[in-house]
């Protein structure tokens, strides 16, 4: 993988973690609707606390399974268009209760590092084949 294919897959997973364990509690001005933390943010979505919970787990899962697929490459793909696909639901909610683009930029962004943390995953540099 190419070095912007691991600062994307180093930058997603740490942003996520930053979310849910230094700003969980925390009014970051990008929070969905009128919330000020992340229960009130997934109140404002129609969610409930299990599934802020679920959502997080996930999220910070798949974050160090992406942060792992340093040493194992496999698990950059899969756990990166898994976050990707959280971060979609994500932008989702944010239009859901009509929030303007600012609110949801940083899930774009998250979007946009995990997607090309996966595309670039497989681009790995292919040995040449001697030649005789």
């Amino acid at each position: 993988m190419n070095m912007i294919g691991k600062l994307a897959q180093t930058a997603a997973p740490l942003w996520i973690l930053n979310v849910w364990f230094n700003r969980f509690n925390k009014d970051t001005g990008y929070r969905g609707g009128n919330a000020t933390n992340m229960k009130e943010e997934f109140l404002e979505y129609g969610l409930s606390e299990n599934t802020m919970y679920a959502v997080g787990a996930a999220k910070v899962s798949l974050s160090v399974l992406m942060l792992a697929g340093h040493a194992k490459p496999q698990l950059v793909r899969p756990a990166s268009l898994g976050l990707a696909s959280f971060m979609l639901g994500a932008v989702g909610m944010h239009l859901k209760v009509g929030d303007p683009v600012k609110r949801y930029l940083p899930a774009l962004s998250v979007f946009t590092l995990a997607t090309t943390a996966a595309v670039l995953s497989g681009k790995a540099s292919q040995p040449t084949s001697p030649t005789s």
